[in-house]
């Protein structure tokens, strides 16, 4: 899956259009906001992110990707009409991985992606993430309790990453509630405390490592 953050509907829709007679899918956003919604169901293979944006631009979002271990590792290639050094600099040591100026070609664009993703393939397929007994491989999206497989829904599969990425650091119910559920979400603190009930219940004896902090929220790798 690819996302493409564009806020132009023209080139938003020329772009969708390529990457998905091309054998990519593909969604697009106008904004940084409708992205943020998005990652908390599904997390991209890439996102192509336009600098000049509505509210927060492509840099800021960038930054905030970066920042953020649930998406840190997400291959960026940043769309823009700014082609001056300055601003390639700027995009690519901000973390970006590739940089295209606008106009760009659909060709050029498709061969740049599949550039990107192939020097980041061979690190997705060994970017597993364990502990306590618990692997998740966050290429094929599955989980391994003590070597057996354990079915986990989309949100207690994110759920269980978030968590596990972030070893011995408390995160709030809102934090979870925005990393996963998305920012706009309207619901309640205690959908985090029912999918947390139920990923300990699928993790038998091994849902233990995952430690509640009474009126704060949830730990591994950390005491009760």
């Amino acid at each position: 899956m690819i996302y493409c953050v564009e806020d132009d509907r023209g080139i938003r829709e020329l772009v969708i259009y390529t990457l998905q007679n091309t054998g990519f899918a593909a969604r697009g956003f106008e904004n940084g906001k409708d992205l943020q919604a998005a990652l908390g169901t599904q997390r991209p293979d890439l996102i192509l992110l336009d600098i000049m944006l509505p509210g927060e631009n492509g840099i800021e979002i960038l930054k905030k990707l970066r920042a953020d271990s649930f998406t840190r590792t997400i291959p960026v290639v940043m769309l823009t009409a700014k082609g001056t050094e300055y601003d390639k600099v700027i995009g690519l040591d901000s973390g970006a991985d590739d940089y295209i100026v606008k106009p760009f070609g659909m060709m050029e664009l498709i061969s740049r992606i599949k550039a990107v993703l192939r020097r980041t393939e061979s690190i997705d397929k060994t970017n597993q993430i364990s502990f306590g007994g618990v692997t998740i491989n966050l290429k094929s999206h599955s989980v391994t309790v003590d070597g057996s497989p354990v079915e986990l829904t989309l949100k207690e599969f994110e759920l269980l990453r978030l968590l596990l990425q972030n070893p011995g650091t408390v995160l709030t119910r809102d934090d979870i509630l925005g990393k996963i559920w998305g920012y706009d979400f309207d619901g309640e603190t205690r959908t985090v405390d029912v999918h947390i009930r139920t990923l300990r219940q699928k993790m038998g004896e091994k849902g233990e490592i995952i430690a509640t902090i009474r009126g704060v929220g949830y730990i591994v790798g950390g005491s009760k």
